[in-house]
């Protein structure tokens, strides 16, 4: 029944609602039996003249509510009789949008559930299967760290299996870096603007964060040489591309002088990659210039999804790699072998570089509606990143302007939250999580309006 044309009511709320509200009553109805496949979403999509990610998301709710399976390759088919109420998540009546959350979109052409099905299924029959569901290595299981430093590999150059450790995310290897590098009372230099998750593992810890100077291009390597010269730090902590609030990306000349400068007062690098597998022709990272030195950590978080908590680490020696692995076993025992597995897989036959390219590819399109709405402002973004940096205009300030947006339903982050320091009038805005190109069109839109007056007219934008 691949025909399947539901009518969608002119009632209120979002429209994938709609759509799900018409799969239940046709399937109750008896007007598709279970085991009906349903058309195609683009096929939906164009008939119903909404946009294919409004499909998408109506179809995933369904898949939750029990009204249809999915199979890769094969299609949506109806799964039996629907419930008397079906339970979906009820729109918001505020019309929240939430630009705080910067985790990466899930376009429909990542297949990510599909794949994500596909690829459990094939572990869950393989042998040793059952061997993953024990406790593993604290480093990760010997097969996983194979995959990851060929992972690394492709923008690091070649890498030892002793010199790579799997982890429960960057937060977990971030805290237990700090620990294997730091003692509490040493100084970490960190940008002036610097993430949140670093300054909370850092204060934990009882380590001194010293600011260093950033421009449009990242951190300042002038700066850097005056701290180390001043404050006689132990480690530097950056996200050398698509940093994180600022978007910057550094250049391969910083990237070479601040390795220089780090070696020259025996600064350990705690590299931060959290993006760099985003952007297709991105610099070397400081580990493949400076690897002896340089503690890199890529986590999947930010380049397919948070829910997988896998981090991948490159550790300038074997002596580090023991040390680090002793912190992780204290801090989190061990990574998912469960996820570790399916991500090791994903390596291996490719749907990793897949998943990502669809990522990249939507973070293009999201970041080019951004463009058009915000035309105007003072934004700094990247195409192939899902969050921008938006200074606010006069007479703005980021207090008051957070509340506003608060009281028209959208989240934003603002500066205070990753200042070292003084903080900026800025926020920073995440396109991720916005379910759909509509939801995120509406969200921008109240923020430009937002900005487009004086906060004291408020009240008649409102």
């Amino acid at each position: 029944m691949e025909s399947w044309n539901p009518t969608i009511t002119g009632d209120a709320g979002p429209k994938y609602l709609a759509i799900v509200k018409a799969l239940a009553e046709d399937i109750r109805a008896g007007r598709l039996p279970p085991g009906v496949r349903l058309p195609p979403q683009r096929t939906l999509a164009k008939h119903l003249n909404v946009d294919l990610t409004t499909v998408t998301r109506a179809f995933n709710e369904a898949r939750r509510t029990g009204l249809i399976d999915a199979n890769t390759g094969r299609g949506s088919f109806v799964r039996g009789s629907a419930p008397s109420t079906v339970e979906m998540r009820q729109a918001d009546p505020s019309g929240s949008v939430d630009f705080s959350m910067n985790m990466p979109p899930q376009p429909v052409a990542a297949h990510l559930a599909e794949r994500m099905e596909a690829g459990l299924s094939r572990l869950a029959g393989s042998p040793g299967f059952l061997d993953r569901m024990q406790y593993q290595d604290s480093a990760g299981n010997m097969a996983d760290r194979v995959a990851a430093g060929q992972w690394l590999g492709r923008r690091l150059g070649p890498l030892p299996t002793q010199r790579v450790l799997v982890g429960g995310g960057a937060q977990v290897v971030l805290s237990a870096v700090l620990a294997a590098v730091l003692k509490p009372g040493d100084a970490l230099c960190v940008p002036a603007l610097t993430y949140p998750g670093l300054r909370m593992a850092a204060e934990r810890r009882g380590v001194r964060l010293v600011p260093v100077a950033c421009d449009a291009e990242g951190l300042d390597p002038e700066a850097f040489l005056e701290s180390c010269k001043t404050e006689r730090p132990r480690a530097l902590y950056l996200v050398p591309t698509l940093d994180n609030p600022t978007t910057a990306t550094l250049p391969m000349a910083r990237r070479e002088r601040i390795a220089e400068i780090a070696r020259s007062y025996r600064v350990a690098i705690i590299e931060d990659d959290a993006y760099g597998a985003l952007p297709p022709e991105a610099p070397a990272p400081i580990a493949a210039l400076a690897g002896d030195i340089t503690w890199h950590i890529a986590t999947l978080s930010k380049c397919v999804s948070p829910g997988l908590r896998i981090a991948y680490v490159a550790v300038p020696g074997t002596n580090e790699a023991v040390r680090l692995a002793a912190e992780l076993r204290a801090i989190n025992m061990m990574a998912s072998p469960l996820t570790a597995a399916l991500a090791s897989q994903w390596i291996a036959n490719g749907d990793l570089d897949a998943i990502i390219a669809a990522i990249r590819q939507e973070n293009g399109l999201r970041q080019a509606v951004a463009r058009e709405v915000l035309e105007g402002l003072d934004v700094t973004a990247h195409p192939c990143g899902h969050h921008l940096w938006l200074r606010l205009p006069e007479p703005w300030r980021r207090g008051e302007f957070g509340a506003h947006a608060r009281q028209l339903g959208l989240s934003v982050i603002l500066s205070d939250a990753f200042a070292v320091g003084p903080a900026p009038e800025a926020i920073r805005v995440s396109l991720g999580a916005a379910p759909d190109a509509e939801t995120l069109r509406y969200g921008l839109s109240l923020l430009a309006t937002l900005l487009a007056h004086p906060p004291g007219a408020i009240s008649t934008v409102v």
